[in-house]
C-alpha cells in the first residue's frame, strides 16, 4: 500500500512509543498511536484463531471476522492490502517471517501516512514477543476452551509458519482446539533446516506427555550440535527409558542443505512426505525404520533425496493419510492428492489452512477419528547473491 516511509520523524516516534508500550497493552497504544498521528479511526487489530477459521476482534465488541468471503479474510489469505469502503478502511496483514499473526484494519483520511505499511510491521512484530510475556493474545485468540493436551501441544510448538530465501514453511494441527499427539517441529540454521513430524502414540494428556518428551530430546540433540541421527536416537533412547517400548512415538525427521537442496531422512513410523513437482504428485518412500522408543539402542540409518527450485512438499500425520470417508475412501490415496492439486498456487500457510478444511470436509459431517497435523514445505533454494536473508513478511 504504502511503499516508502516519507519524513522519518512521526514514524520514529510511533515506533519508540510501540516498542515501550507494556505487552498487555501494544494493541491499545497502536491504536491511540495511529489516532494522534494518522488520523486514524475505527482501527482495529484482529488477530487468527487457533483453527484459523476466524479473525478475533480485540479492541471492538461484535462477532468474529470469518477469514472466508470477508475483507479482513481476503487480506489475511493473500497477504495483501485489502480497500473497502471506497478506499477509506484499509485491511493490513501482520506477518513476521511468514507467521501470520492477524489483521490491521483502520479508517484513515487520504489513504494513510507514507509509514503505513512499516508500522504495520513493527506491531507485527511487537506482538510476537509481547505474546512470551503475557495470555492476553493466547486467551483472545481462542473461540473456545482449548482441552488440557491441546494446551501442552501448542505450547510445545515453533512458529507455525516460517519464511526465507531458500524455502516456505507452514503446519497446522486439526483439531486446532482439541489435538492430542500429533506435533510438528522446526529450527534453523546458516546452512540447514531440520523439521521433524511426530505423532505420541495413544490419546489425552499421556499422548501430550509422550510427544513432549520425545520433541524434547530431539531438540536437545540438536541444541547439543547432534544431526538427525543423534536426535532420533536420544529420543528413541529416552522413551524408551520411560515406557520400557510400550508406548511409541512415530516420527518423520528431514534435515535440508540449504546450499544445495540435499534432504537427509529418518523415517521412524507412520508420517508420509509427498511431493509437488511440475503440476504432479507423488508419495516418497523410504526405508522404514523403527518408531521412537521401541527398543532404545536402535541404530537409525539416515536416507537422502534432492529438493528442486519450485517443488513443494507436504508432510502428514496417520491421522490424515490414514483417514477414510463414510465411504471408506482413504485420505491419502484420493483425498490428499486433489488438496495438493486443488492448492498449488496458494502459498504454504494458506495451503495447510485450505487442506486442513479439505481434510475436515472429507469425512462428510462426521468427526475425525484421529488427530492431525499438515506440514508444507516450498523449496525455492538459495539466491546465488552473497549474503542475500529471506523477506521479513
Amino acid at each position: 500500500m504504502h511503499g516508502a516511509r516519507g519524513d522519518d520523524g512521526p514514524f520514529e516516534a510511533v515506533r519508540k512509543a510501540i516498542w515501550a508500550a507494556p505487552p498487555n497493552d501494544v494493541i491499545a497504544v497502536a491504536a491511540d498511536l495511529l489516532d494522534r498521528h494518522a488520523g486514524g479511526a475505527d482501527t482495529e487489530v484482529l488477530m487468527i484463531d487457533y483453527r484459523q477459521t476466524f479473525l478475533v476482534r480485540t479492541l471492538s465488541t461484535g462477532d468474529d471476522v470469518p477469514v472466508d468471503n470477508t475483507a479482513p479474510g481476503r487480506a489475511f489469505a493473500s497477504q495483501r492490502p485489502v480497500q473497502e469502503d471506497g478506499g477509506g478502511l484499509a485491511h493490513l496483514p501482520l506477518t513476521v517471517k511468514g507467521e501470520r499473526i492477524g489483521i490491521l484494519s483502520v479508517r484513515l483520511p487520504d489513504g494513510g501516512p507514507p509509514w503505513l505499511d512499516d508500522f504495520a510491521g513493527v506491531l507485527a512484530r511487537a506482538l510476537k514477543i509481547a505474546d512470551e510475556a503475557t495470555d492476553r493474545y493466547r486467551r483472545l485468540r481462542r473461540r473456545t476452551r482449548l482441552t488440557l493436551a491441546a494446551e501442552m501441544q501448542w505450547d510445545l510448538l515453533p512458529a507455525p509458519a516460517y519464511r526465507a530465501s531458500e524455502l516456505w514453511f507452514a503446519g497446522q494441527l486439526e483439531p486446532a482446539y482439541a489435538v492430542w499427539g500429533d506435533a510438528f517441529d522446526w529450527a534453523t540454521s546458516a546452512d540447514r533446516f531440520t523439521l521433524t513430524v511426530s505423532n505420541g502414540m495413544g490419546s489425552g494428556t499421556e499422548s501430550a506427555e509422550l510427544t513432549h518428551l520425545a520433541i524434547s530430546a530431539l531438540r536437545n540433540a540438536r541444541r547439543s550440535g547432534g544431526d538427525i541421527v543423534e536426535q532420533a536416537e536420544l529420543a528413541d533412547e529416552a522413551v524408551f527409558g520411560r515406557h520400557r517400548g510400550e508406548r511409541l512415538v512415530d516420527a518423520l525427521l528431514l534435515e535440508f542443505e540449504l546450499t544445495d537442496g540435499r534432504v537427509r531422512v529418518i523415517d521412524a513410523g507412520s508420517p508420509v512426505i509427498s511431493r509437488m513437482r511440475d503440476g504432479a504428485t507423488e508419495r516418497i518412500a523410504f526405508e522404514a525404520q523403527m518408531p521412537l522408543g521401541m527398543f532404545g539402542d536402535t541404530r537409525y540409518v539416515p536416507q537422502e533425496f534432492a529438493v528442486e527450485p519450485g517443488d513443494r512438499l507436504v508432510i502428514v500425520s496417520d491421522g490424515v493419510h490414514g483417514a477414510r470417508s463414510p465411504a471408506g475412501v482413504l485420505y491419502g490415496d484420493a483425498g490428499l492428492p486433489q488438496a495438493m492439486r486443488a492448492t498449488r498456487l496458494q502459498d504454504p500457510p494458506e495451503a495447510v489452512r485450505t487442506m486442513i478444511r479439505h481434510y475436515v470436509g472429507f469425512h462428510g459431517g462426521t468427526e475425525p477419528s484421529d488427530d492431525a497435523v499438515i506440514v508444507c514445505v516450498d523449496w525455492t533454494g538459495r539466491d546465488a547473491e552473497a549474503g542475500k536473508t529471506g523477506p521479513e513478511a
